[in-house]
């Protein structure tokens, strides 16, 4: 079977997915992508956007703009890459266009609301708010290869074609910024790593 007919990388078992969309069936393709990478592409969205409802906004998003551009889609990485390309580049819209609208708005927070929570909540939405705040003092590509290795779940090879440079580019880029992250956790709050 020749590889643009389905076959993954490096010779692996034929992706599904992919010969459902080499043989035009884009409805039943986009089907399978939404079960079986749909649960992973709202993690990325939810890691990189940091809201619920704007991630299951983005991921439909994701899911109609892949089956528009099934037609165009070359076979050259896994279809899971593929996707996780295309929820990527839509995140990055969205976050673009909240920084502009947040510079505009400047929002207040009720703090007063943390006061009726129960503490272990209050605790755990402190540390996700120091591990946020942690994964923000990263670079981008730092942040996206951490996300993309430990959220998503992708391999590295995968990592590496997602972000335009090799396998051991991509373990080395996943590697520093695990420890840049640690460190970040560490200087931002000692209590979060106890």
């Amino acid at each position: 079977m020749a590889r643009g007919a389905g076959t993954s990388p490096g010779g692996a078992a034929p992706d599904p997915i992919a010969a459902l969309i080499h043989q035009g069936q884009r409805r039943e393709a986009i089907a399978r992508c939404a079960r079986d990478h749909g649960p992973a592409l709202g993690r990325l969205c939810m890691a990189l956007l940091g809201d619920q409802g704007e991630a299951e906004e983005c991921t439909q998003e994701v899911l109609l703009a892949a089956y528009d551009a099934m037609e165009s889609y070359r076979g050259e990485g896994s279809v899971r890459a593929w996707l996780m390309g295309i929820a990527r580049r839509m995140c990055a819209r969205r976050l673009a266009k909240r920084v502009r609208r947040e510079r505009r708005l400047r929002l207040v927070h009720d703090a007063g609301e943390e006061a009726s929570l129960p503490d272990d909540v209050v605790a755990r939405r402190r540390r996700a708010r120091h591990v946020r705040a942690a994964l923000e003092e990263l670079k981008p590509s730092d942040r996206e290869a951490l996300l993309l290795r430990y959220e998503i779940g992708l391999s590295y090879r995968e990592i590496g074609a997602l972000c335009a440079i090799d396998e051991a580019a991509a373990r080395k880029r996943t590697s520093r910024a695990l420890a840049r992250l640690k460190g970040a956790l560490t200087t931002l709050s000692p209590e979060v790593n106890r």
